[in-house]
């Protein structure tokens, strides 16, 4: 998922900062690291360039070389009907490319293959073809390929996320999921550049360039998968080796575990792209800054940030920078996933489930000073599960667990019942029996480790046992099998979203959302979030109201705590011409693209 944009220009500030920042690695100063005693240098994102400022004379073709900074292997689902991670979206954006082009506010525009108009009156929506887009093996992009991913996500043999309240929105697709119908009523072709979506109700989010307010962001080649059984598809060859997009580049050759190579889309709308080839290599985050400093790479994509200083002068590169669409937040396991029903199973007798344990977890970690001392500033505390870059729909004034307060955990626990009656120093449960608390955290960069002791060590300081689920950190791919799977041994765990630009939290925390990992229900959390996208929420003021009233919400139930907001940085080589990093108006980086020397 991607995050959304807000009204008004307030959501655009970060990212205005960045494009009108000066060149160069970015400006930084000495603090004092909040969590040790040794200095720690910060650096400040708007001081970072979010495009190449390269001027030379491009080159003819070139094979542009770039590493994904992982710690993990990819999985290699290249659909986003089917994709479920940051990576693998990652490779999928120089090959893949949305329906909709969207303006600096993040709602849909003219500038994209297809436009989207809604007409609130009537509850229907149109999708026009405007351009003669191909895809990567000569065929037309037609009604059908629009048609073709609602028919999988909806499909009751559908095994991926993306099936939720947002297809449900959609007249007949809750009858056709459940395989009472072979099409969906409310999806008519009207001809071969048209559809015509009908809405149970209409929200603002449908208007927005983001797959969860209701309309699906991309095509699938209907020509491919309609004859595909959809039970098949996850495996099939379509998703995992012979890509055909319509993007600038199609993935030539795909290495599940090493690399991902791109070549020309000769069919591309806009006209063939401008270099030979682009690789990227999946590349551990331990070998990175060496493979800077050899100059064996022209981009390194997903960057750590927390060893910014080893890197931050290395020659031959420009430093981008901009706000990150995510954030990093502490979820508690409160139910599971009813896989029959497809909907949350809340459990309010859950070890998890007493909220002033939760907000006593959070109380007792100080997420200022891991932001400065693990991530340089680069990452900052926050206060809620809706963060700045969203604009006016972010709450301010929310105070959440921003500020560190030992004695205020010690006495919400206290007076909830969980007391050391045996002497060692540990809490049991208010039934007097034993406490013991399954943390699951992930692996990869230098501060996993230290910061997932530091979070122990914070809530034993409470008197709270804290042990890692597994006894270590866990492999990316395997934690979010866990999560899916409501794996027993973790009750509480961290994790990051990479969230949409339409501010909407029903694909997060909604009662059909199978990405709400931590299975938090009440009727309160889903009349807000059904607030959000409703009617009334047309009004802008209305729905920045309820934006922040689930905030203060959310925040007094503490089914999930946000801990940081994020900032990225992009390693660029000093050879690479016109590549713009800003979330807008596009995203769409990679056409224009050139070098402008053989070598690095």
């Amino acid at each position: 998922m991607k995050k959304r944009k807000l009204i008004g220009l307030a959501t655009m500030g970060v990212i205005a900062s960045l494009t009108l920042a000066a060149c160069g690695g970015g400006g930084g100063k000495k603090e004092k690291g909040g969590s040790g005693n040794g200095e720690t240098e910060t650096a400040d994102i708007s001081k970072f360039p979010i495009k190449t400022t390269n001027e030379d004379e491009a080159i003819e073709g070139g094979t542009l070389e770039a590493a994904m900074a992982m710690d993990t292997t990819f999985q290699g689902l290249f659909d986003p009907a089917f994709n479920e991670d940051a990576y693998d979206s990652r490779f999928m954006e120089v090959s893949h490319e949305t329906l909709f082009g969207f303006d600096e506010h993040f709602m849909i525009d003219d500038s994209g293959v297809a436009t989207f108009k809604l007409d609130r009156e009537a509850k229907k929506g149109t999708i026009q073809l405007v351009k003669d887009a191909k895809w990567s093996d000569g065929q037309p992009v037609v009604a059908e390929d629009i048609i073709q991913p609602y028919l999988i996500i909806g499909h009751k043999d559908y095994a991926g996320v993306r099936y939720g309240a947002q297809f449900e929105n959609i007249v007949g697709m809750t009858e056709y999921h459940e395989g009472k119908t072979e099409d969906v009523a409310g999806i008519k072709k009207i001809d071969d550049k048209t559809v015509e979506i009908e809405f149970k109700e209409v929200n603002p989010g449908l208007e927005m360039a983001d797959g969860d307010g209701g309309i699906w962001q991309f095509a699938m080649p209907a020509h491919i998968f309609k004859d595909l059984p959809v039970k098949d598809m996850e495996s099939s060859d379509p998703v995992r080796k012979n890509i055909v997009t319509f993007g600038p580049y199609k993935m030539s050759k795909i290495v599940r575990g090493e690399a991902v190579e791109y070549t020309p889309n000769e069919y591309y709308y806009q006209g063939k792209p401008k270099l030979d080839k682009i690789i990227i290599r999946q590349t551990p985050t331990d070998s990175i800054v060496e493979a800077m400093k050899s100059k064996k790479y022209d981009m390194i994509i997903s960057m750590p940030t927390d060893n910014y200083s080893a890197y931050k002068d290395i020659e031959g590169y420009e430093l981008l920078g901009r706000g990150e669409l995510a954030y990093t937040y502490i979820g508690f396991k409160l139910g599971k996933w009813d896989t029959k029903a497809k909907r949350v199973a809340y459990d309010p007798e859950s070890k998890m489930a007493n909220k002033s344990l939760r907000q006593a977890m959070a109380y007792a970690i100080d997420n200022k000073a891991i932001g400065d001392k693990f991530y340089n500033g680069l990452r900052t505390a926050a206060n809620t599960l809706v963060p700045p870059v969203l604009g006016d729909f972010h709450a301010e004034e929310v105070k959440g667990y921003v500020d560190q307060d030992v004695d205020k955990a010690n006495k919400l626990l206290d007076e909830a019942g969980y007391k050391d009656t045996d002497g060692d120093g540990l809490r049991e449960d208010p039934n007097g029996e034993k406490l013991e608390i399954k943390f699951a955290s992930m692996s990869g960069g230098e501060v996993a480790q230290p910061m997932a002791e530091y979070y122990m060590d914070q809530w034993k300081e409470i008197g709270l046992d804290v042990k890692l689920t597994t006894g270590r950190l866990i492999d990316f791919q395997s934690f979010y099998d866990k999560l899916k799977n409501d794996d027993p041994e973790i009750d509480i765990y961290q994790a990051a979203w990479s969230i949409s630009v339409n501010p909407s939290q029903v694909a997060l925390f909604g009662p059909i959302a199978s990405f709400n990992y931590t299975r938090f229900e009440d009727d309160k959390n889903t009349e807000l979030l059904e607030a959000m996208d409703s009617e009334e929420a047309f009004d802008t003021e209305r729905r920045i109201e309820i934006f922040h009233e689930w905030q203060e919400y959310a925040a007094e139930e503490a089914f999930a705590i946000p801990t940081l907001y994020r900032n990225e940085l992009l390693p660029v080589s000093a050879r690479v011409k016109n590549f713009d990093w800003n979330h807008a108006p596009n995203g769409r980086f990679w056409y224009p693209v050139e070098l402008t020397a053989e070598e690095r």
